[in-house]
């Protein structure tokens, strides 16, 4: 069975992964008794369960008291009813804050507000529009959770990567980055036009406080020319995981066969990647915000003009306009990865079938939550970046395939999915 190479750190040997093995993206967990978390409450993440049982603990103000008389009690998912006081005192240790409770009149007041909304958006929905099917919606809820185990928006996780290096210029340069003569100086010529026409800084805070600054070059040359390809291809390769892991999670992905699973992939992963990108993407300050990493366009001659030459860099500025919902990014995601005309699908009507049950989602989905007319040309908007997106993949593969060529700087796991990505 044909695997896609991982890695569990970027310092270490690089193993195979098969498509079952679990990846590093996993579920949030309550701070309190470890559930399944479903989001920040009062200041700390839990799950539905601790979030009312401290906003009626607070409420009740009532004196609590250990029936085990030895207030150390172990609290988890089973044991968290056995024993308020000791949940309690968890749920202030863990950072929980009464003044974070809405009062009674607060919370009317919230209601009664979403209620207004919920009208209005019923009153502008076009004439003929209907909810959602049950079954649309279960697919939708699917995706979410696919998406919420399996994308790490804080970047928590991503740890082990390498850092740009910029060769002073009294270190010996690697015999990989002289200048080469002859034939391969046209492929030279051709990746520094590749890297050159858009440079990339970085930014990362240290967990103490720090802030590390890379700035690319001013010129061209070839001494640092590659200094931040090692990183962006581990950071390329955490992304690859999570983008794997989260197809797993879709049921209707674990029936297709193994072969047809690892071609959808090979094909869509790029795509996803990018559209993942663009959720972290700041489109005013040109960053995209990961975590402790930021990576900010540096503008070239030509100012911003020429930025948008760039085709990655257009679709980011064009996705963001369109300021789309969760659901919406991880139904184009569904419908880019379910893309029955990827090189070695097998069983290309029932992904054919998929993709087209996911489209009509999509579209109702636009259809019964955005004010119309304002928004009656969104789900062309949303489709056509996603035809945009397919030929930018193609381009981007062969752009990484030249400079892979001269200075080898991909993980496994990017050689195995460039290896028939096109074909």
């Amino acid at each position: 069975m044909l695997t896609l190479c991982t890695t569990e750190k970027q310092t270490a040997p690089e193993k195979p992964m098969a498509i079952g093995e679990e990846g590093n993206g996993g579920p949030q967990i309550c701070r309190v008794c470890g559930d399944k978390a479903t989001g920040y409450h009062f200041n700390v993440m839990t799950c539905e369960g601790c979030k009312g049982f401290f906003r009626r603990a607070m409420k009740r103000n009532i004196q609590l008291r250990c029936p085990f008389r030895k207030g150390t009690c172990e609290i988890t998912q089973k044991t968290r009813r056995q024993c308020q006081a000791c949940r309690l005192r968890k749920c202030l240790d863990s950072g929980m804050k009464k003044e974070m409770i809405m009062s009674d009149a607060a919370v009317e007041q919230r209601r009664a507000l979403i209620r207004s909304k919920k009208g209005k958006r019923i009153r502008t929905q076009p004439p003929g529009a209907k909810s959602l099917t049950e079954e649309q919606q279960t697919m939708i809820r699917e995706l979410m959770d696919a998406q919420m185990k399996t994308f790490d928006t804080t970047f928590s996780h991503f740890k082990d990567f390498r850092l740009p290096e910029v060769l002073s210029s009294g270190r010996e340069i690697s015999e990989s980055l002289q200048t080469p003569l002859g034939e391969e100086a046209v492929q030279w010529s051709q990746i520094r036009k590749d890297l050159c026409s858009v440079k990339v800084s970085l930014q990362l805070r240290g967990e103490d406080g720090s802030i590390w600054n890379y700035k690319p070059p001013a010129d061209s040359s070839g001494k640092e020319i590659f200094s931040i390809l090692p990183h962006i291809a581990d950071m390329s390769t955490y992304m690859f995981k999570g983008i794997i892991d989260f197809a797993k999670v879709i049921s209707h992905f674990r029936d297709l066969p193994i072969e047809d699973q690892i071609s959808l992939l090979k094909g869509a992963t790029f795509e996803l990647c990018q559209l993942r990108f663009n959720t972290m993407f700041n489109a005013e300050t040109g960053t995209w915000e990961c975590g402790r990493l930021s990576y900010c366009l540096e503008y070239p001659e030509g100012g911003f003009q020429q930025i948008l030459l760039e085709p990655v860099l257009k679709f980011h500025y064009m996705l963001k306009k369109l300021q789309l919902h969760k659901e919406e990014y991880v139904l184009m995601q569904a419908i880019s990865l379910f893309s029955p005309d990827r090189p070695g699908v097998v069983q290309r009507g029932v992904v054919d079938q998929l993709q087209e049950r996911f489209t009509i989602a999509l579209k109702a989905y636009i259809e019964y939550n955005r004010p119309q007319p304002a928004h009656r040309f969104l789900f062309l908007k949303v489709m056509a970046t996603l035809t945009e997106l397919r030929s930018i993949s193609a381009q981007h593969t062969q752009r990484l395939l030249r400079i892979q060529d001269i200075h080898p700087f991909a993980t496994p796991l990017m050689c195995e999915l460039f290896s028939t990505s096109d074909g």
